[in-house]
């Protein structure tokens, strides 16, 4: 059975300079977001990896960061392969002149405020696209235990368990009955998910999270319920006076089947 580190083999990399991250976030919303940013907003993902201190120590000895992301126990999904092309000390208000960063810290993931005196360890962590065909695509096997999140190539056997034909990371988008977007969802959405709800119009449902209480509304005209739900975002209210003043933890919630013909049942949200 072929291993991860026979691909870096014939790519002439010896396994003993390369750094495999497995991420897998804590927080489980950008969990689910985490494969969207790699698949299409990769500027973001990169940043979410190039700082990590408690792996920096090992990425101080390392030349390439093998990058996987956990969307399965014992599983790992390939991003991409970079090489370290530097290391530098950032302060953060540095970091805050970061687009990148700055969309991350929106995300409620990382904070630009320093977490010590010397300022944030940032890595230069440069995409190699190698192999081309394996990104969302080439799945491993993890070893336990899965809380180590990194390891280093040479000293781990990670074997190849699938070559999937469609990428892992933006999967098609689920049946409208099982849709529940949150506020930071609609901000990292794939193309193809927004360009479907940007079709659908009809009902929806927010909810509240603070305290459990929701709010019904209906969208039609310009770009539907995605163009809604994106106006809830912007602002917090969707222009809606009585929903002004109430906390924002919102979510957009998926739907349940309408009974009025006036609606396209497989559009409603509710």
């Amino acid at each position: 059975m072929f291993e991860f580190n026979d691909i870096l083999t014939r790519l002439g990399i010896d396994p003993a300079t390369v750094l495999i991250m497995r991420h897998r976030p804590p927080q489980k919303e950008f969990r689910r977001q985490l494969p969207w940013l790699a698949a299409e907003k990769h500027e973001i993902f990169n940043a979410y990896q190039q700082i990590q201190p408690r792996a920096e120590k090992a990425m101080l000895r390392a030349k390439y960061v093998a990058s996987f992301i956990g969307q399965n126990p014992a599983e790992a999904t390939f991003v991409d392969l970079y090489k370290i092309a530097d290391h530098r000390i950032l302060k953060a208000c540095e970091l805050k002149e970061m687009s990148a960063h700055h969309e991350l810290e929106k995300l409620g993931v990382v904070s630009t405020e320093d977490e010590y005196a010397g300022g944030h360890l940032y890595f230069d962590l440069v995409p190699t696209g190698s192999p081309p065909e394996a990104k969302g695509r080439l799945i491993c096997s993890w070893p336990p235990p899965d809380r180590s999140w990194y390891r280093w190539a040479d000293r781990n056997r990670l074997k190849i368990s699938a070559l999937t034909e469609a990428s892992r990371l933006a999967q098609e988008m689920p049946p409208w009955d099982e849709l529940d977007l949150s506020k930071n969802d609609l901000e990292t959405l794939p193309r193809a998910w927004a360009a479907a709800l940007s079709q659908w119009r009809g009902i929806y449902f927010v909810l509240d999270e603070t305290d459990g209480r929701g709010y019904v509304g209906s969208a039609y005209g310009n770009d539907n319920i995605y163009g809604r739900w994106r106006y809830y975002a912007s602002n917090g209210y969707g222009g809606n006076i009585g929903l002004k003043d109430r906390a924002r933890q919102y979510r957009p919630q998926g739907p349940r089947q309408q009974s009025n013909a006036l609606f396209d049942p497989a559009a409603c949200l509710a």
